[in-house]
Order: structure tokens, then sequence, then C-alpha cells
């Protein structure tokens, strides 16, 4: 089973992605992966979502696939049936975070403040989501965090896109970033895979020029 942290290393972008047609699951995935996004989280917003987890987790090998919006224990349940191999929610409960460990399932709890990270720190978290990041305070905000929480990790989402996410990665207390500038809700619907694979290729050698 694969840690929270080795899911964040595996990719310094996790694609957030919102699939209306899971017949799109599979190009998109492929598009991503070969653009060098390993990291998919395919978000609860949809009645296809569970549907692209299962056909990405049984089909593409070379990703790790997720699920986001994760909002109850039931969502958590659900995902890991149809093969999410981590999840990543807006905010926490106890009973989720509680849910998660007792699973040993790798889940990335949404946090927006230190009173939230010092909860969730209780139950041996040390992944978080920082969401919605921008609204938050973003960059300045991590950089706040970083002194009193050292050995915390973050993959800020909302409000990343393709023109601040370097700011974010260069951090130190950042390992990943969320975003859903690389699987593009009018791209996937145009069904434009090509167009998807050239902004991950885009994005990712951006990082490696840094």
């Amino acid at each position: 089973m694969l840690s929270a942290k080795n899911i964040l290393e595996t990719s310094p972008i996790v694609a957030v992605i919102t699939v209306e047609n899971a017949k799109d699951a599979l190009p998109l995935a492929k598009a991503l992966v070969e653009g060098g996004v390993n990291a998919l989280e395919i978000t609860l917003r949809t009645k296809e979502a569970l549907k692209a987890i299962d056909l990405i987790s049984k089909n593409i090998d070379d990703c790790i696939v997720g699920v986001g919006t994760v909002l109850c224990e039931e969502d958590l349940l659900n995902s890991i049936e149809h093969g999410a191999k981590f999840a990543i929610s807006p905010g926490f409960t106890p009973s989720l975070l509680k849910k998660a460990k007792d699973l040993n399932f790798a889940l990335i709890p949404g946090v927006a403040t230190a009173s939230e990270i010092l909860t969730a720190m209780q139950y041996g978290y040390k992944e978080f989501k920082l969401f919605p990041a921008t609204v938050v305070g973003g960059v300045k905000m991590l950089k706040s965090l970083n002194a009193p929480f050292k050995n915390i990790k973050f993959c800020p989402t909302g409000g990343i896109n393709e023109e601040n996410f370097l700011e974010f990665l260069e951090l130190e207390n950042v390992l990943s970033v969320g975003g859903s500038w690389v699987a593009d809700k009018e791209l996937i619907r145009k069904k434009d895979f090509s167009q998807i694979r050239e902004i991950a290729k885009r994005s990712i050698l951006k990082i490696k020029q840094i």
C-alpha cells in the first residue's frame, strides 16, 4: 500500500479531473501519462467518476489513480472498491481520518488553518492538501506554515494554474500541486486529448527547467 508521501512524490502535478463521460477516462489518462503526469485525482462530482476510476485502475499501468472530493466514509469505501489508490478531501471529519487510518489507506485531507493541521496530526497525518490554496494565502501561507510545521508537507490545490504552479513547487514544504489546467474540462468535452498531452508535457518541462 502506497503512503500519501509516496504518492505525492510520484508526480509533481496531481491532475484534478472531472469526468462527465466514462468513455473519456482511458484516452484522457493515457494522454496525461504520456505527458508525464502520473498521479490522477478523479473528483466525485459526476455520476461517471467511480466508473472512470475503475477503468483507469484496470487498464492504465503507469499511473496512480485516486479520488477527490471525498466527503464521508461512504465515499472512501466506494472509491476503494472501484480501484482508487488514494483519496483527497476538501476538508475532514474525525471519523473520515480514523476510517482511512483503520484501512491503512492513503488519505490526503484538506486543511486551511493551523488548527486543522494540529487536529489531523493527532491522527497521524503529515501530508495535507492546502485548500483552497490561493484563497487562504497561497505561497505566503505555506511559507508561514513551514516554520512551526517542519515535518508537514503539502499539495496545494485551488487556484493553481500554469502561470503560478512553479511558485508553489519551489517551496520547501510542497511535494506536489493539484490542478485542473492539465485536464481542462472543455478539452475533455472536445476529446482533444492530444492538446491535453501537450499541456502536461509543457508543464513537466517547466519543472525540469527550474
